[in-house]
């Protein structure tokens, strides 16, 4: 079975309920979904028969995206999501290293790619490409080619981590998209009342979405923008039943005067994840949304649900900061810099394996062979499993501070920090000390409203955590510096700050 069946599936048996809803009152039923799907993935064999063959989108939120990612997928292409909030510079990164024969752009995403030598380029409404619209009239009714690959074969290809110098190009398996969907289904408990409110990027959490909601009967549904007050507005017409958002987006809406708790009167499932939340932000949220909130822990490599926490049980304050239990057809671990697994409560790497795992980073087979061994993805987060086997992630390996021979996880100190009422959120990192090695220094964005001096920032975090933990010097940010889909960029801070810093 491949993904794209979970799809084809649910339209035969749900082919007059509305699949695609709004803006608006605009609305798709199943049965034209499934038809316009079909028609884009003739067309797209039709231009290229070649199984696995590379097709890039760079849409924003919208139906047209979700028809050209379903297609390509039905047409036994490979996905390469293109976000339209990225650069050209790392786009054009992107395109050189896969080589799609087909790209397909919105009028923003056509703004960002450059025609190249050998590549068709359609558009979702431009004058001057050929439309995807046209595309399905001219296909519709015609039989697409069978796919024939196996459960390795592979389904999209990802980048993280492009920045600087290549970028990484994730391969992520069908067997991968398989164990996605059916975690995702039986975790939230997706059911045919479900509306799904698209908020993430379609090219990123999002993704992780389209196919267990539809598969279930249920519908997307797309605000006007991606504003607060536009996604409360969908909630409310749409009667939204679950969503996924990064942390930095549900704190917008918290503190969003336009948003109420009403509009989210239908709400089931808030999913945050892609970055860490801070158990006092937890609450926050929980008091605003109910126990509703939920979270799911994954990367690019193992992609978004290696483990989760339902809302009941995030409810529960014991289980504050963790990002829940592992899921099926996946095992986790803890592992020592040496390679051996570690017992409960022991801090150490968490690696995974199994039908989750992308099956490696394409054209870099040494940059594979380091992140995957004999077997074991290696994730480079730090974490401990307690008895109950709830996973809690310190940091990443990589941002641990060692100062004075002491290990501080950044992560504790800006959890400290977002518990004072003036910290909106706040980054923490290390940086070359002369007599301690390295510093704990910590970037802070404050409400809007608020003011706190360093000093009275520092004792707060000297009286919850100790003086090892305590920020040797606190730097205020209008903005913390994000990436395309809202995480702090804590490697562009650590180098802004660098010159600032001074020694102590």
């Amino acid at each position: 079975m491949y993904p794209i069946d979970f799809f084809l599936r649910a339209a035969q048996r749900y082919p007059d309920r509305v699949a695609l809803r709004g803006p608006g009152t605009r609305c798709m039923s199943f049965a034209e979904l499934a038809d316009r799907v079909n028609a884009l993935a003739c067309a797209m064999q039709a231009c290229d028969p070649s199984e696995q063959s590379r097709v890039a989108i760079c849409a924003g939120n919208h139906a047209d995206h979700v028809v050209a990612l379903l297609a390509t997928l039905a047409a036994g292409k490979i996905w390469v999501p293109l976000n339209v909030r990225s650069t050209a510079i790392e786009i054009d990164r992107i395109l050189n290293s896969v080589k799609p024969t087909i790209v397909i752009v919105d009028e923003k995403g056509s703004q960002l790619v450059h025609g190249s030598e050998g590549v068709t380029c359609w558009g979702m409404g431009q004058k001057d490409l050929l439309s995807v619209a046209r595309l399905c009239q001219d296909y519709a009714g015609s039989t697409r080619l069978a796919i024939t690959t196996g459960r390795d074969g592979t389904q999209a290809i990802k980048f993280t981590g492009g920045t600087t110098g290549a970028p990484k190009g994730v391969m992520q398996p069908y067997r991968a998209w398989n164990a996605c969907i059916i975690n995702q289904i039986h975790g939230w408990k997706l059911t045919e009342d479900d509306c799904y409110v698209v908020c993430a990027p379609v090219t990123h959490g999002t993704s992780t979405y389209v196919l267990p909601v539809l598969a279930q009967g249920g519908c997307l549904a797309f605000p006007e923008q991606n504003s607060p007050s536009e996604i409360s507005k969908a909630f409310v017409q749409h009667r939204g039943t679950i969503s996924f958002m990064p942390p930095t987006l549900i704190y917008m809406l918290m503190s969003d005067p336009g948003v109420k708790q009403e509009d989210f009167a239908k709400l089931r499932h808030l999913v945050f994840g892609g970055a860490p939340m801070p158990p006092e932000k937890v609450d926050e949220a929980i008091a605003f949304f109910g126990p509703r909130v939920g979270a799911t822990y994954g990367q690019t490599e193992a992609p978004q649900i290696v483990t989760m926490i339902r809302p009941n049980e995030l409810a529960d304050p014991v289980n504050r900061g963790s990002c829940g239990v592992c899921t099926w057809l996946s095992e986790m671990a803890i592992m020592s810099p040496q390679g051996e697994f570690l017992p409960v409560g022991e801090k150490g790497e968490v690696v995974v394996r199994g039908d989750l795992v992308m099956t490696g980073y394409c054209q870099m087979p040494e940059k594979t062979a380091e992140t995957i061994v004999n077997g074991w993805l290696h994730t480079g987060d730090v974490g401990y499993v307690d008895e109950r086997g709830y996973l809690y992630i310190k940091d990443r390996v990589r941002d641990v501070v060692i100062t004075g021979g002491f290990n501080v996880y950044p992560v504790d100190v800006e959890d400290a920090l977002s518990k004072h009422p003036a910290i909106y959120e706040a980054c923490v990192f290390g940086l070359p000390h002369d007599k301690w090695g390295e510093a704990v220094h910590a970037a802070v964005q404050l409400k809007p409203g608020q003011n706190v001096t360093d000093v009275e920032l520092m004792n707060h975090v000297k009286g919850l955590l100790g003086g090892v933990h305590t920020p040797k010097q606190i730097h205020f940010l209008e903005q913390l510096p994000r990436s395309a889909v809202g995480k702090v960029l804590k490697k562009d801070v650590r180098e802004q700050l660098a010159s600032r810093s001074t020694q102590f």
